[in-house]
């Protein structure tokens, strides 16, 4: 059962009790979840956009490092809460390396869960709204013609109109109209918003 609107949660685990009791947690909590027995099978599911991820490290076939690094390979960005057995420790080293954003000890204490499961989804949507202005800052570079990304590049340099035409061979007034048409093309009102754009547009 899913949540109208709510983030979702994509549980992985091989045990079916451990994965219903998650779920059923989860969905208490007021998470979408989506609840997995394979690794293979998140896979295939194909997740995409916000949420995160918790999944259990022993798994047969394809155990936790590997879907890391099988999502890591397709470019699945949510967040990854390994879950592993006690003593575990190296097997936790290496999920937080492969860019685990936390790990838990089995069996899982509900409300370390949680606080889990919410940094996550915390860190999902930062990134999610870091690649939409990413995404959106580069639309707006590639409207720029090849001489207005050279003022653009020599006025977040911190140039001034004068040195900008020195640089490029051209008068004070054709660095004015260029200046121009790259503040209104970026949609940029001011100087730090261009550093901004720019920087959020090669990100």
């Amino acid at each position: 059962m899913a949540t109208a609107g709510a983030e979702t949660v994509h549980v992985v685990d091989d045990d079916d009790g451990v994965r219903d009791s998650l779920a059923f947690l989860l969905q208490q909590a007021g998470y979408a979840v989506r609840a997995y027995a394979a690794g293979a099978a998140l896979l295939d599911a194909a997740p995409d956009g916000d949420g995160c991820i918790v999944s259990d490290y022993r798994m047969p076939e394809m155990d936790g490092l590997a879907l890391q690094a099988a999502l890591s390979a397709r470019g699945v960005r949510l967040p990854v809460i390994m879950m592993t057995a006690h003593g575990e420790v190296p097997v936790a080293v290496r999920a937080m390396k492969a860019g685990a954003i936390d790990f838990l000890e089995k069996p899982v204490d509900e409300r370390t869960l949680l606080d889990a499961v919410d940094r996550a989804l915390s860190a999902s949507r930062l990134a999610v709204a870091a690649r939409a202005r990413s995404s959106d800052a580069a639309g707006r570079l590639a409207r720029l013609t090849p001489r207005e990304r050279e003022v653009l590049d020599l006025l977040v340099a911190g140039r001034t109109n004068k040195e900008i035409g020195r640089v490029l061979g051209a008068s004070p007034r054709t660095i004015d109209v260029h200046r121009a048409r790259v503040f209104h093309k970026m949609e940029a009102e001011t100087l730090p918003d261009l550093v901004r754009l720019v920087q959020d547009g090669r990100a």
